[in-house]
């Protein structure tokens, strides 16, 4: 056995990557409660021999889905969650909201599609030179337009069909995504901190959500883990 593979080394991995740090008690879900192993300096510790187990198992259910190579979105607004949900869902060819959730994205889909096509569209039009034909002031008004749209839409191109998965980052933040994500009967995954309503979700996995470092490991290991099974599919 490999020792990168072993719970002790992604513990150590968890460790390094600052996952251990959970809020202040006063702010603690209920739910969190289980999850926490002690208190530093008035701020509560998640025990990570707990977190990797959640880790492993939204992690095996990634591996199975994988080999689907069904959809799957990757959702993660704030700041510190932006550039990794971003990278990770490039890196899978994968739908992905690293900003603000548009409301409707996925109970009003349709809709949200049309946008996207749009977006497709204009940006087609102005790659190829179409858009000389209009004047200078529509010109302008219409690159405004396509700002606009890369902006909450850019990540939602390859997202022809709902996803049946989502990963988001701090579900009590994305609480708008996780309602339509459940309306919808989407698995959730969830990086979720010590605020978080841990049984909101399908996977949660219990960690710090507000650093870079702890946010890009585990979803570079829900990114791994679909891989996994993806290339599980291909050899079959």
């Amino acid at each position: 056995m490999e020792v990168k593979n072993s719970p002790k080394s992604a513990i150590e991995n968890l460790f390094k990557a600052g996952a251990h740090f959970a809020y202040s008690k006063s702010r603690r879900h209920p739910s969190a409660k289980p999850f926490i192993f002690g208190v530093k300096n008035k701020v509560e510790i998640f025990d990570l021999e707990k977190t990797e187990v959640e880790l492993q198992k939204a992690k095996d259910f990634v591996k199975t889905f994988g080999e689907t190579g069904a959809q799957m979105l990757f959702v993660g607004g704030k700041s510190e969650a932006k550039e990794a949900i971003k990278n990770v869902a490039l890196s899978l060819n994968m739908p992905y909201v690293a900003g603000r959730w548009i409301g409707g994205s996925l109970t009003n889909f349709p809709e949200i599609r049309k946008r996207v096509i749009k977006l497709e569209t204009l940006t087609s039009q102005k790659e190829k030179g179409e858009l000389a034909k209009y004047t200078k002031k529509e010109r302008l008004l219409i690159d405004r337009d396509i700002t606009r749209l890369q902006t909450s839409f850019s990540g939602l191109v390859t997202m022809k069909e709902l996803p049946k998965v989502m990963f988001v980052v701090d579900s009590k933040k994305e609480h708008i995504a996780v309602a339509e994500a459940k309306k919808n009967k989407l698995t959730i995954i969830s990086l979720s901190g010590s605020d978080c309503d841990l049984g909101e979700v399908d996977y949660a996995i219990p960690g710090n959500d507000v650093s870079m470092h702890s946010i890009a490991y585990v979803a570079g290991e829900i990114a791994s883990a679909y891989k996994e099974g993806l290339a599980l599919k291909k050899t079959v």
